[in-house]
């Protein structure tokens, strides 16, 4: 069993930075992308980034250039550094594990309980 747990959130003004991270329990040895998902109110849950073990690095469009995730795996640790930070990147934060099983051949997504982050003056 994984569990994921978020810290890092906050109030920030346009402009500014936050940086998010994600404690992982559990092994994360295998094949598994980490990463990090958003939900803004009113609106569905979207992708922002994910890094696989080996530090292949994906990202939404809307958070190119702005947004770097990283991940430390010997701490079981990832982290999403947001910078120039915009009003529409207010959401509840999630931090994601997926988890591939080669004996099963499906793969697993966890979920943390989300980190709020709000871009306001």
């Amino acid at each position: 069993q994984v569990q994921l747990e978020e810290s890092g959130g906050g109030l920030v003004q346009p402009g500014g930075s936050l940086r998010l991270s994600c404690a992982v329990s559990g092994d994360i040895s295998g094949d598994n992308l980490l990463g990090w998902y958003r939900q803004a109110p009113g609106k569905e849950r979207e992708f922002v980034a994910h890094s696989s073990r080996t530090g292949i690095t994906r990202y939404a469009d809307s958070v190119k250039g702005r947004f770097t995730i990283s991940r430390n795996n010997p701490l079981k640790r990832v982290y999403l550094q947001m910078n120039n930070l915009r009003p529409e990147d207010t959401a509840v934060y999630y931090c994601s594990g997926q988890f591939y099983s080669h004996y099963s051949q499906q793969t697993t997504q966890y979920w943390g309980q989300g980190t709020q982050v709000t871009v306001s003056s």
